[in-house]
């Protein structure tokens, strides 16, 4: 379970995020739209406790990440937008360095298995990481978080940059883990994957989340519609400035 309460988080008078409800429970996705400066990366970096918030409570499994940061990082996998791993190691040296760290470094067999299971070549299981694309990275991410046995993951534009192929296999693993019950937050630009992945989505601007609603009551031309509604909103409000 993640969840936040009136979580808000302000930069000198800048309003990052203000007055944030939300909570993702095991086995659904939760999307959120929005253009940059939204709060999305914001939200994310609040659950991941790399900064504090100002104001309300964030909790991952009902521990409060601002008082028990170490404690919930055993129950969290991130994937950033641009995964930072070894290049000069290979995948399943990188998958059991990282897992390990969390405490659960798998032995050559079961790393091998994992790196499988996420549909990984099984001949780059072998090659160092620099000659990965980035769509076999995040693979790699996805089996560092099944090997650590998280139960809630946070993504970060995790599909950005990668062709249409590479996106698809990615939300197949979402699927996948959707369906052992992880409970998964993503900031996203992809409205298709938003619509395609998602259980949930929250469609954001300046700080605030202005819609929230589950992906089967609306159809993607509604969801495209509704952003781009909201955004033009936003201009309007910002030109009145």
């Amino acid at each position: 379970m993640l969840e936040a309460i009136k979580l808000s988080k302000k930069y000198g008078e800048r309003e990052a995020l203000t007055d944030l409800n939300l909570s993702v429970a095991a086995g659904e996705v939760f999307c959120l739209l929005g253009a940059n400066g939204a709060g999305k990366t914001t939200t994310i970096n609040l659950f991941m406790s790399f900064i504090s918030p100002s104001a309300g409570q964030v909790k991952v499994n009902e521990l409060d990440v601002n008082t028990q940061a170490i404690e919930t990082k055993k129950h969290l996998a991130y994937i950033p937008e641009n995964l930072n791993l070894y290049g000069n190691l290979t995948g399943l040296e990188n998958l059991q360095f990282f897992a390990g760290l969390g405490g659960e470094k798998p032995d050559k067999t079961s790393a091998k298995q994992l790196l499988g299971s996420v549909g990984l070549q099984a001949d780059a299981v072998y090659r160092r990481v620099s000659q990965y694309s980035k769509g076999m990275r995040q693979k790699v991410g996805i089996a560092i978080a099944k090997a650590k046995q998280a139960n809630n993951l946070l993504l970060d534009e995790p599909t950005s940059g990668l062709d249409p192929q590479a996106s698809n296999d990615f939300a197949q693993l979402l699927t996948d883990m959707r369906q052992n019950d992880v409970a998964i937050l993503m900031a996203t630009h992809d409205l298709f994957r938003a619509k395609e992945s998602g259980t949930h989505i929250g469609i954001m601007k300046a700080g605030k989340l202005i819609h929230s609603l589950n992906s089967d009551e609306i159809t993607l031309t509604e969801l495209e519609h509704l952003y781009l509604e909201t955004m033009k909103s936003q201009s309007h409000a910002e030109a009145s400035h």
